[in-house]
């Protein structure tokens, strides 16, 4: 089995449970930050179950999304059927994602990889001129809670790491935050993030 397969599985259990494991609801600061732009066409790596693609959808947005989880992508597109939405939902993975499509807005919501600058850049290359790339995980202080997130300091986020993934572009906003969490039962309590708003 390779270690991709073995990623894979392990996420395919998590979300085989009948329970949204990260919650319906929308992260809140990617809700807070889309709220602000106009609606076009964006890009959700790493969805998950879909909270944050269906509420884009709601919004108006043309959603492409992806995630390597087959039980990620069945569930997305139930709670999408729930409120009426189609999402444009692929079974893919950071490395092999491709598209001639350029998109107004990326969302990378606790979307940690270990090709993390490798990855960010070529994501950066789907973005149109003055895109936007909202960004929320967690950050290397993390691993001094129990709140939820990868246990390798190699998958969390740095401010300077991110700084040196984008930049390229004309505008980044990039801060540490400790904020309470609540999304399903595993994001949840305090932690800490980085958040980032980039214009390309």
């Amino acid at each position: 089995m390779t270690q991709s397969s073995k990623v894979t599985n392990t996420w395919d259990e998590r979300y085989a449970q009948d329970e949204y494991v990260y919650g319906k609801q929308p992260n809140e600061f990617f809700r807070q930050q889309l709220q602000t732009l106009r609606p076009g066409k964006i890009l959700l790596p790493a969805e998950g179950e879909g909270r944050n693609a269906v509420f884009a959808a709601l919004q108006g947005w043309d959603v492409v999304a992806f995630d390597s989880s087959v039980e990620a992508k069945r569930k997305a597109n139930v709670l999408a059927q729930e409120v009426g939405k189609i999402i444009d939902y692929q079974i893919n993975s950071f490395e092999n994602f491709n598209t001639d499509e350029q998109f107004d807005t990326i969302g990378l919501v606790y979307a940690h990889n270990l090709n993390r600058q490798e990855n960010h850049r070529k994501l950066s290359g789907f973005l149109k001129k003055g895109g936007v790339i909202i960004l929320e995980g967690f950050s290397r202080e993390q691993l001094n809670y129990n709140s939820g997130g990868p246990k390798s300091i190699e998958m969390l986020f740095s401010v300077d790491e991110l700084k040196s993934d984008f930049e390229s572009f004309s505008s980044l906003n990039i801060w540490t935050e400790e904020i309470e969490l609540s999304e399903g039962n595993y994001h949840l309590g305090k932690a800490s993030v980085v958040r980032m708003v980039g214009v390309k």
